[in-house]
């Protein structure tokens, strides 16, 4: 009896016995895997980004761009990222064992993943700050009586359309004048119908003919307050101790989440990436009930034809899918790696893009029927309001949620969304970064993965630390303007032309069909080889010459900071060749078999588990069993072990035989052992 209790408690945990992927795990549920990319997908960009640049160019009209590039770029893209993660469960390191030539490729999306995890993280600090400020009866940024406020700080009253005439007596108020110039006068009458600043002074003190520089009470509570924003990138200033608690809170809350790599993250997700939707319809609801609001979502929508004329609309209509859809950033790779290989990534590939775009165009009915009603309040043009990026986050949104009833509420709400929606986007760059490493380093990594996360996230937030300065968001600014501007572009085009062209778009297909039970649509397959690194090519182009100098606001960064930028830009690319470089160099043979052989996949990419290797090998044609015995002959006497490390190739003496090996080998292994000294034999 004690014997079998204790076989019993040294079994491994039930979990782990339904693995497929006895070594690296799976998913716990097919959900996990879709609910992840979602979360991931759908990030501050649905939000912040789109919106905007449906408005600005043509409204209704750039949906159909919009759409065409989704169907030629972003679906082809997340499919093809889904198909080869799953099919050789490895990180976007590991996977380039299809083509071993082209592992930079991997290390430059994980290099990306880490630099973008520094700042994203920053931005899920501010949220924190303006989430934790929220629990108060009166918004500290919806008035102008604060510590922070100066005499510039001002609110927008509208007066009555009806009104011709404006008496003031008592204390001092701005009036707009004609000029567009704020004018400081005791007693005054003004014959004006339009809207006014209404002003509050905080020193109380009386001026006279001064023109002031008008802020809302929200712009300053981020300029002055969050940020206490310095005068350049060359004054950085002290830290902001409560951004740097809210920034270690939210490494805390990403080791817990990640602790346990996808069986952690993959249960998080049904909150997080499930809450945005249900907040972005209360806000909806909420936004469509105010007045002013269908004036807003009129400019969202109405269609302008003659922006389809412009070359500018339709490439950053390629822009906008080609990076909300999240490809070349590694995260979909290391997601589809946690699949179960028979599972049907063609299905996922199509439902997440879909859905992504969806939720864009979703959230911009929420975003502008809130617009359309602070244009009401304040008087002025929805144009004169909208504005993209953490402006329209942390400066426009908070000032018009302060002008609702029960404000406090609705600003707990739009910031828990934020804060989940960032939160979802961080799991997939942090989980590609961390998988990256603990595959290339199993013997030393795996056994320690959680220590090893907490490691790296440690070194994040000390990396993240200058950013939450005075001056931090000069330099957040930099990062985000330059470490993906041109390396994603790269990396992608770079993948549709090895997997098309060098691995070969047709033994693809039948990888596909060995997982899915059929080949794909022949629309990938040509969107593969010519459509999708076109459009790329297209994109990469476009951006080139439009490219402007980082620039914060009216603030223009000094030479050197602009250097930095690119340097950052080409940390990234810089492996591509250089990994190629070094692989040629640590080869034997001349140089046109090393590269011969490197472009190859190597002895050991296929499906891990051994069923489905085994119905890889025997898939094989005769010329890549050819190809096999010319450059690697070790496949003559090779057998696969699972090991700790997972499946490696160890080569056998030429006496040894199935009968030679362990007892405790499977009969699968043994089955495969044997396919593959037959497939040496052909």
């Amino acid at each position: 009896m004690g014997d079998k209790i204790k076989r019993k408690l040294s079994l491994p945990k039930m979990v782990g016995l339904e693995d497929e992927n006895k070594v690296r795990g799976n998913w716990s549920g097919r959900l996990d895997f879709f609910l992840s990319c979602i979360g991931y997908a759908v990030g501050l960009g649905n939000i912040w980004r789109f919106p905007y640049i449906c408005y600005r160019n043509g409204g209704g009209a750039f949906l159909i761009p919009y759409c065409i590039f989704l169907l030629l770029c972003g679906m082809p893209l997340v499919f093809l990222e889904i198909a080869y993660g799953q099919f050789c469960s490895q990180s976007p390191t590991g996977v380039w064992k299809l083509s071993p030539m082209f592992k930079g490729i991997g290390w430059g999306m994980v290099i990306v993943s880490g630099i973008v995890c520094i700042y994203y993280n920053i931005i899920i600090t501010w949220t924190l700050y303006y989430l934790l400020m929220s629990f108060q009866a009166v918004l500290p940024w919806s008035h102008c009586n604060n510590d922070w406020n100066d005499e510039n700080c001002a609110l927008w009253h509208k007066r009555s359309p009806n009104a011709t005439n404006h008496t003031h007596q008592g204390p001092l108020d701005p009036l707009l004048d004609g000029a567009g110039v704020v004018r400081l006068m005791g007693n005054l009458t003004a014959n004006s119908s339009a809207s006014y600043w209404m002003h509050y002074g905080v020193d109380g003190t009386n001026s006279t003919n001064v023109t002031i520089q008008r802020e809302s009470p929200s712009e300053q509570y981020w300029q002055n307050h969050v940020l206490e924003l310095s005068e350049g990138i060359e004054n950085i200033g002290p830290i902001r101790w409560q951004l740097l608690l809210c920034l270690i809170f939210a490494w805390v809350m990403i080791f817990l989440c990640l602790c346990k790599g996808v069986k952690s993250s993959g249960k998080v997700v049904y909150v997080t990436a499930t809450f945005p939707y249900l907040v972005l319809i209360i806000l909806l609801v909420r936004g469509v009930t105010l007045p002013g609001s269908m004036e807003g979502i009129k400019y969202y929508l109405i269609p302008k034809w003659e922006k389809l004329l412009s070359f500018k609309v339709w490439a950053e209509a390629a822009g906008q899918i080609f990076y909300s859809v999240g490809a070349a950033w590694g995260a979909m790779i290391t997601f589809a790696s946690y699949n179960r290989f028979q599972n049907n990534c063609l299905r996922d590939a199509i439902i997440v893009p879909l859905l992504n775009e969806g939720t864009s165009i979703f959230a911009g009915f929420v975003i502008f029927s809130i617009i359309g009603f602070m244009a009401q309040e304040t008087g002025r043009t929805v144009d004169a309001v909208i504005t993209q990026g953490p402006g329209l986050a942390f400066v426009v949104y908070p000032g018009a949620l302060a002008k609702l009833p029960i404000s406090p509420m609705w600003a707990v709400l739009f910031f828990l969304m934020l804060l989940t929606v960032g939160v979802d986007s961080q799991f997939g760059m942090f989980e590609t970064m961390t998988s990256a490493f603990v595959d290339e380093y199993p013997h030393f990594l795996r056994k320690r993965k959680t220590l090893f996360i907490a490691a790296t996230c440690f070194v994040q937030f000390l990396l993240g630390i200058v950013i939450v300065t005075k001056g931090g968001i000069y330099i957040l600014q930099i990062m985000d303007w330059y470490s993906s501007t041109y390396s994603l572009m790269v990396f992608s085009f770079m993948e549709c032309i090895v997997v098309a062209y060098v691995y070969g778009v047709d033994r693809f297909y039948e990888d596909i069909e060995l997982m899915i039970g059929r080949k794909p649509p022949i629309l990938y397959k040509y969107s593969w080889l010519f459509v999708t690194p076109a459009v790329i090519l297209f994109i990469f182009v476009a951006t080139f010459f439009q490219h402007e100098s980082v620039t914060y606001g009216d603030y223009h960064y000094p030479a050197w900071a602009i250097v930095l930028g690119w340097l950052l830009a080409l940390c990234s690319i810089l492996p591509i060749p250089g990994i190629m470089i070094l692989k040629i160099v640590r080869e034997k043979g001349p140089i046109l078999q090393r590269i011969k052989k490197l472009c190859r996949p190597a002895v050991d990419w296929g499906p891990v588990p051994t069923k489905f290797r085994e119905q890889y090998y025997e898939s094989l044609s005769p010329a890549r069993r050819q190809w096999l015995r010319e450059f690697h002959p070790e496949m003559k006497f090779t057998v696969n072990q699972l090991e700790d490390e997972g499946i490696m190739m160890k080569p056998l003496k030429p006496n040894d035989s199935l009968h030679d090996k362990p007892a405790s080998v499977p009969h699968e292994e043994k089955a495969l052992i044997q396919g593959q000294q037959e497939c040496n034999n052909v």
